[in-house]
């Protein structure tokens, strides 16, 4: 049987259709393609957009942890790990030289700079949780200085440190190819850099500031000491035992005020400095070497809750309210421009978190960036009683606002 040859048109005809199919079938892979493509850019755009937010969500979860002294998550630990180099230096000031300390990230020698302010502690620069803080936020990849306030170390609450921080953080910007920096002050220091920010002398220095556990009106503070109360704006009373510490510093700051017979001064603010300083055992010499009337009048001082000595409180704050007015906020928030983020403990018994409502009630809307009362911290330690899950994310969330801004150029 013989089978006919096939047609050349019909050849033709296949390979036309199967070459229309071939395109149809790339025609409809291309869409697809292209598909994949946009969802791909979409991803790696959204990457970038969220990864610096939750960059700086990491860095604060593992700065939070140095600060209080617990390990760091393994997996966390590349974020806070860049080597930094420590350098001691002078500073001048319009108030004298001070002392000051700088860490600057190895691979950034240029980074964004921020100052931080330590509270009132004899150790000044040198008190291991600032050390430890500004390491951490330095190998985060931010030039860190921790300039020395005399008057602040001393218990001295003046001021003078006013001036002194606004020409820290005023050095610091010269030295940042005079871009303003950001300013960060623990407990009476927050207080004393809102003033400084609200200096026109100061203020083109200062990028933004941080107060933790600050003061609004130091007179209503002095107050609290007596009485265990501050007046809220929405007129209820936060009502905590104070801590005997501020009633302390107010003596030793005054002390005057308090001791009449001159030649009593000296000793008895050994014993008082001794007990500040947490030193025991000078504490017990400063004792041993008083007089029986001295060490008398030494016990009614260290017995703050008498209502002899909150009486002599009283009779002293009256004597300083120029003075406690000089180092307030309270007045001077309302025209401030300088961006503000305000963090407070709630269970702080030294300067209670209603200062931080007042200076919140004051300031601009557009100038307060946050502000956070947390029941995470006390007054600058992390020991409070009781915090959720969701109020030591707030706090996190409160650091990584801080850190953001101060990495922004």
């Amino acid at each position: 049987m013989t089978t006919a040859p096939t047609s050349p048109r019909r050849f033709s005809g296949v390979r036309h259709l199967a070459s229309r199919l071939r395109r149809r079938r790339e025609a409809a892979k291309l869409p697809s393609r292209i598909a994949a493509e946009i969802i791909l850019l979409i991803l790696v755009l959204l990457a970038a957009f969220v990864w610096p937010f939750i960059k700086c969500h990491l860095q604060a979860v593992a700065v939070l942890d140095l600060v209080a002294n617990q390990p760091v998550p393994t997996l966390l630990r590349k974020i806070v790990a860049e080597p930094i180099t420590t350098r001691d230096l002078t500073i001048a000031t319009s108030q004298g030289p001070i002392r000051a300390r700088l860490y600057t990230p190895d691979h950034h020698p240029n980074a964004p700079a921020l100052v931080v302010l330590h509270g009132v502690h004899h150790l000044g620069m040198d008190e291991p949780r600032l050390i430890a803080f500004a390491s951490a936020m330095s190998a985060c990849g931010l030039r860190v200085l921790t300039p020395e306030l005399p008057g602040i170390k001393d218990y001295h609450v003046g001021a003078n440190s006013i001036a002194t921080i606004g020409d820290a953080a005023t050095w610091l910007s010269h030295q940042s190819n005079n871009k303003p920096v950001g300013v960060m002050g623990l407990s009476f220091s927050g207080g004393l850099a809102l003033l400084a920010a609200a200096d026109p002398q100061y203020r083109p220095s200062i990028k933004f500031i941080v107060a933790i556990g600050s003061q609004d009106e130091m007179s209503r503070v002095a107050q609290y000491y007596r009485t265990g109360q501050d007046l809220r704006p929405n007129g209820t009373e936060e009502l905590l035992p104070p801590h005997e510490y501020g009633a302390l510093v107010l003596e030793y700051e005054n002390l005057e005020d308090f001791i009449y017979t001159p030649q009593d001064l000296a000793p008895i603010r050994a014993v008082l400095r001794a007990h500040l300083y947490e030193d025991a055992p000078t504490e017990k010499i400063a004792i041993a070497a008083l007089t029986p009337q001295q060490l008398a009048e030494a016990k009614q001082l260290m017995d703050t809750t008498s209502t002899a000595t909150r009486d002599m409180l009283a009779h002293a704050e009256s004597k300083h309210i120029a003075d406690m007015a000089g180092v307030s906020p309270h007045g001077h928030l309302r025209n401030l421009t300088t961006p503000v983020y305000l963090l407070h403990g709630e269970g702080d018994n030294i300067i209670p978190s209603a200062e931080t409502q007042w200076m919140q009630a004051e300031l601009p809307s557009e100038t307060l960036q946050t502000s956070l009362i947390s029941p995470v911290i006390s007054h600058l330690d992390m020991n409070g009683a009781g915090p959720t899950a969701l109020d030591r994310y707030r706090l996190v969330h409160f650091f990584a606002l801080v850190i953001r801004a101060a990495e922004s150029k």
